[in-house]
């Protein structure tokens, strides 16, 4: 077994030490969610946490971790007979993206059920897991209905496998932790609000604290065991510190003015249900405990604010998570106890816990003295900072661009094109889906063959039996009965019997969007309302679980302004800083797009693309820009792409020439106003392929 990297040797990162440390304390506080660029030792710090956990008795022979003072009466491994039991590490449990749902709950032997009448049981990964840490990297990635069984699972401390009217129940509890980078995808406001803490993590701009972590890490990997030896009394320090604090535990008192103060909290910012209150309260409680006292102070619940409220504030998946902290403080005073103490500028406990305490940066052996906060010259809390600087428009480098019809000028920076506007206010618009049926990562567009749906028939099973169709394996065995002998009542069952049933859901697909930006949409009322289309169109590629892209076309040529991804937060802010002005060269949007396409059908064939194309229909620059188009247009329907286009032609006016190009991509035409869901026009309609020509979608 490899030597994890110290937890006391981490350099910075406090609050995330905290939250973890806390965690640990606390198991009821409800796990940590960690958020954060690439590189900043998210992982490390989770794994070297398991090494400071204390070590757990358990029943010899038990696969689910069962105390022996107090065994789970349900376990599927007993009844088990007391005993002194025997002492093992806790474990740190990895879940791996990829990982099934048997993989998880654990897998039920169908066939032996309905053959011999035994319930044969293979745990899983949560079971694992019990008394220990559960770890999900990039839990943003993993599938949704796995965040559910895990998230249930953590809330009610059990996890419960049921497949044909045969379950089973075993003991669940564990210290969840899920690591996240946001720029890869978020997760829904429902599962962010299921972890009870979440941290901001960036990598400092110090130069001095960096040059620490590299000489730390170096350190580390030339002689892993030499270098654990080092740190190996800070560690004891640190562990024999959370068993103190799990000890003072259930002698903290919660008196009614904090609870006062952390109730008035969630109300000031507007949290939704009252599992904020409930998190801050034993956050708050494991604070006090941590700091060694018996009483929870109002630090206490600043600093549990600060760690299980932010998350809890985004009504949007474009909204940053943060926290203002004036207004935290100006809430705390007023409903401030009046035996309080005024709150210590030090942080929580006011300087008095032990060394090491929350908020301390361990310092290394080799140091002698305390590392600085990342916070100091790092990004800001919500981490707005970073993602202000990564999305911020660049300054044109094209000169030039003039609007059609405009005489040439000589090129100068911006030439030809208009500053960004906002977009106009989201709507909710009408599902857009891809015709057929698919077979790709679970979501909610378009139909296709999963795992989780509408039961639609069976087949002989592929591999391990995952969904038994019940009626389908009796009617396969019935004709047999005789000549295997069957005499008592119970059917007798063999594997060629056996039917896997075949589900109907809805998959994710891969929405590509490809904006006109060019001078015949510079108009400001007319881009904003365009900018809020497609900002419509993001927000129900959010809930529906879909990759998306962006592609942008103006001046001379186009432009991928976003590659395919999970976060359509980073489509928005793309599409936020999106400058117009120059000429239409919509066939290069369109080849662009399709190059795109090309490269993402060899990356996951399964996902099947749906075109988006914003425009009015215009072409200009180079010789013919309309047939260019047309040829364009023609290469993505023979290649059997689902496609629509927004017609955004306004005027009283109008040449249709989006509804021309939605006949050549053999897709469909819908105006701005059609968009809308609660529009006259009807509320659903799928993305058709039509040769006869264009359908506006009703």
């Amino acid at each position: 077994m490899s030597t994890p990297f110290p937890f006391t040797a981490v350099v910075g990162m406090d609050d995330l030490r905290l939250a973890l440390l806390l965690n640990a304390v606390s198991p009821a506080v409800g796990g940590v969610l960690v958020r954060g660029e690439k590189g900043t030792a998210k992982s490390t710090a989770v794994r070297a946490l398991s090494a400071l956990l204390p070590e757990v008795d358990v029943v010899a022979g038990c696969r689910f971790s069962c105390h022996p003072g107090a065994p789970d009466p349900q376990c599927p491994d007993g009844p088990h007979a007391p005993g002194p039991g025997t002492s093992r590490p806790a474990r740190m449990v990895e879940l791996p993206v990829g990982a099934s749902e048997d993989r998880l709950v654990g897998a039920l032997d169908i066939e032996r059920a309905l053959s011999e009448g035994v319930k044969s049981f293979e745990p899983g990964l949560l079971a694992d897991a019990h008394r220990g840490v559960l770890y999900v990297d990039e839990v943003n990635l993993l599938h949704d209905h796995l965040v559910d069984l895990l998230l249930d699972a953590a809330a009610m401390g059990a996890s419960y496998v049921e497949r044909e009217g045969v379950s089973v129940r075993h003991a669940a509890r564990f210290l969840l932790v899920g690591t996240m980078n946001p720029e890869e995808g978020e997760l829904r406001p429902q599962l962010l609000d299921r972890f009870g803490l979440t941290v901001e993590v960036a990598a400092s701009r110090e130069p001095e604290l960096r040059v620490e972590v590299v000489r730390r890490r170096l350190a580390y990997d030339d002689d892993p065991a030499g270098f654990a030896g080092r740190w190996a009394r800070e560690e004891t320090e640190l562990r024999e510190r959370i068993i103190t604090a799990r000890a003072l535990l259930p002698e903290v008192r919660l008196g009614d003015s904090a609870l006062l103060q952390i109730a008035a909290t969630c109300a000031a910012f507007e949290v939704d249900g009252m599992r904020a209150d409930i998190v801050m309260a034993r956050t708050a409680t494991a604070l006090a405990a941590w700091a060694g006292r018996t009483d929870v102070l109002a630090e206490d619940v600043r600093q549990a604010a600060l760690l299980a409220l932010p998350h809890r504030r985004r009504r949007n998946p474009f909204d940053a998570p943060g926290l203002d902290e004036s207004k935290l403080d100006d809430t705390l005073d007023e409903f401030r106890g009046d035996d309080d103490p005024e709150p210590d500028p030090d942080g929580p406990g006011g300087g008095q816990p032990p060394q090491g305490g929350p908020g301390d940066s361990p310092a290394g052996p080799d140091t002698g003295s305390e590392a600085p906060r990342e916070s100091e010259s790092g990004p800001s809390e919500n981490g707005q900072d970073n993602s202000r600087q990564d999305d911020a428009p660049a300054e044109p480098q094209q000169s030039g661009d003039q609007q059609p019809g405009e005489q040439p000028r000589p090129a100068a920076a911006g030439a030809g094109e208009q500053t960004a506007v906002g977009a106009s206010e989201p709507f909710r618009t009408k599902m857009l889906s891809v015709p057929g049926l698919g077979e790709g990562a679970a979501g909610r567009r378009s139909r296709a063959r999963t795992e989780h749906g509408r039961t639609t028939g069976s087949r002989p099973p592929q591999g391990t039996l995952t969904r038994l169709h019940l009626a389908a394996t009796v009617q396969a065995a019935a004709p047999h009965q005789r000549e295997r002998g069957r005499s008592g009542p119970g059917l007798l069952v063999r594997r060629s019997d056996l039917r896997q049933a075949t589900r109907e859901g809805r998959e994710g697909n891969l929405v590509l969007f490809v904006v006109d930006a060019s001078g015949s949409m510079a108009a400001r009322r007319r881009m904003s309302a365009v900018k809020g289309a497609v900002l419509s169109l993001l927000l129900d590629a959010y809930q529906r679980r879909d990759k998306v892209g962006l592609v942008t076309f103006r001046g001379k040529e186009a432009a991928v302004a976003l590659p395919p991804t999970s976060s359509v937060d980073a489509a928005a802010s793309r599409l936020e800083s999106l400058p117009t002005g120059g000429r239409t060269p919509l066939a290069a949007g369109l080849l662009k797009a399709h190059d795109v396409l090309r490269v993402e059908r060899m990356r996951d064939p399964a996902r099947r693309p749906l075109l988006v194309v914003v425009t009015d229909g215009r072409a200009t620059g180079g010789p013919d820009p309309l047939a260019l188009a047309t040829r364009a247009a023609r290469l993505h329907a023979s290649e059997g792409t689902a496609s629509v286009v927004v017609d955004c032609e306004s005027g009283p006016v109008r040449l249709g020439l989006a509804g021309t190009l939605a006949t050549d991509l053999e897709g469909t035409a819908i105006t701005l106003d059609e968009l809308r869901a609660d529009s006259i026009a009807g509320l659903v309609r799928d993305v058709q392929q039509v040769s006869n020509g264009p359908r506006r979608a009703a």
